[in-house]
C-alpha cells in the first residue's frame, strides 16, 4: 500500500527588489533577492484525495513574500526569512513548517569623483549571499548562511604532492601551481527557539557573513597551500573561532585548472616549469573538494 512519506510545496524564483530611502541624507540602499518559500503540514489530502481545501495557493505565497518585504526589513536576509516563515505558522494552523531560501544579488554603490554616489550601483561579480531558514513548530528556527560563487585565483603559493601514485596515475607532483576556485561556504547557526530570540541576536548575521568572507580571502591568499583539503579545513576552523554561535561550517571548492602549454615545438620556445607564463584555462573535468567541520 503506497503512502505519502513527505511533501512540501510553495513558490520558487520570486524576484524581489527593495529600495530604502533616507530622506535626511537623500541616500538610497537597494537589495535584490530571489526567494523560494515551501510549506509543510497537514496537506496530505491535497495529494492523495485531490482535496485542495488545505492548500495555501502558491500565488498567495508569492504575494506574502512581497507584502512582508514591504512591512519589514529585508536585511539581514536571515531575519527576513525568519519573519516570512513565522508568518505562515502564525496564520495557518495546519502548516507545521516553512522553508525559506533567499539568494541576495550584489549591488555595490558607485564611487564618483571620489565620493559614494547616493543612488547609483553596479554589479561587481556573480557572488551571492544565500540564506536557508526553516521555521517549524517542533524545532524552532534553523538558519544556515552561505557565501556562493566567490571566484578567486592566485598565481603561486599552492602545492600538491605526496598523493597516491599507482598504475592509474598520470598527474605530476607540483610544488608551485596556480590555484583557483569558486567558493561555496555555508555555516549553520545554533537553532533559535523563537523569532524573538533570533531578533535578540540579529547582529551576528552580518558580522558572520563579513567574517566568513574575510577569513576565506585572507586564508586563501596568505597560506602556501599544501592542498585544497588542508586550506579549506583551516578556513572552517577560523570561522568557528570567530562565530561562537555557529555549529558547523561546510565548504565546496571546485578546482579551476590552468594548464601549462608546451610551446617547445615552436623554435624551442620555453613555457613550462619556471618558464611558464602562458596557460590554458580549463572548463572541465575538474576536481571537487568538500568538507564539513563541526563543534565537538
Amino acid at each position: 500500500m503506497p503512502s505519502l512519506s513527505s511533501a512540501r510545496y510553495g513558490k520558487d524564483n520570486v524576484r524581489v527588489y527593495k529600495v530604502e530611502r533616507d530622506e535626511a541624507t537623500k541616500t538610497h540602499t537597494v537589495t535584490e533577492m530571489t526567494v523560494c518559500c515551501l510549506l509543510e503540514g497537514k496537506i496530505e489530502e491535497s495529494y492523495t484525495k485531490a482535496d485542495n481545501s488545505p492548500v495555501v495557493a502558491t500565488d498567495s505565497i508569492k504575494n506574502t513574500i512581497y507584502i512582508k518585504a514591504k512591512e519589514y526589513p529585508v536585511n539581514p536576509p536571515e531575519l527576513y526569512g525568519a519573519i516570512l516563515g513565522q508568518h505562515f505558522l502564525d496564520t495557518y494552523a495546519h502548516i507545521d513548517a516553512a522553508n525559506v531560501d533567499i539568494v541576495v544579488h550584489r549591488w555595490t554603490r558607485m564611487t564618483v569623483d571620489g565620493k559614494p554616489h547616493p543612488h547609483s550601483f553596479y554589479r561587481d561579480g556573480e557572488e551571492t549571499r544565500n540564506v536557508s531558514v526553516r521555521v517549524a513548530r517542533d524545532s524552532g528556527i534553523e538558519v544556515s548562511s552561505s557565501l556562493n560563487g566567490l571566484l578567486v585565483l592566485k598565481s603561486t603559493g599552492s602545492q600538491f604532492h605526496g598523493f597516491v601514485r599507482d598504475e592509474f596515475t598520470t598527474l605530476p607532483e607540483t610544488w608551485d601551481r596556480i590555484l583557483s576556485t569558486s567558493v561555496d561556504a555555508t555555516w549553520k547557526w545554533k537553532a533559535f527557539p523563537s523569532l524573538a530570540a533570533l531578533r535578540d541576536d540579529v547582529a551576528v548575521f552580518d558580522k558572520g557573513f563579513e567574517d566568513a568572507r574575510a577569513i576565506t580571502l585572507k586564508t586563501f591568499a596568505e597560506e602556501d597551500s599544501p592542498s585544497v583539503q588542508s586550506t579549506m579545513y583551516k578556513m572552517c576552523e577560523k570561522i568557528l573561532e570567530a562565530a561562537p554561535k555557529v555549529d558547523s561550517v561546510q565548504y565546496a571548492l571546485p578546482n579551476k585548472h590552468y594548464f601549462e602549454i608546451d610551446l617547445s615545438w615552436h623554435k624551442g620556445l620555453k613555457n613550462t616549469g619556471k618558464d611558464a607564463e602562458v596557460y590554458a584555462p580549463q572548463s572541465g573535468p575538474n576536481g571537487l573538494i568538500k568538507c564539513e567541520v563541526s563543534r565537538t
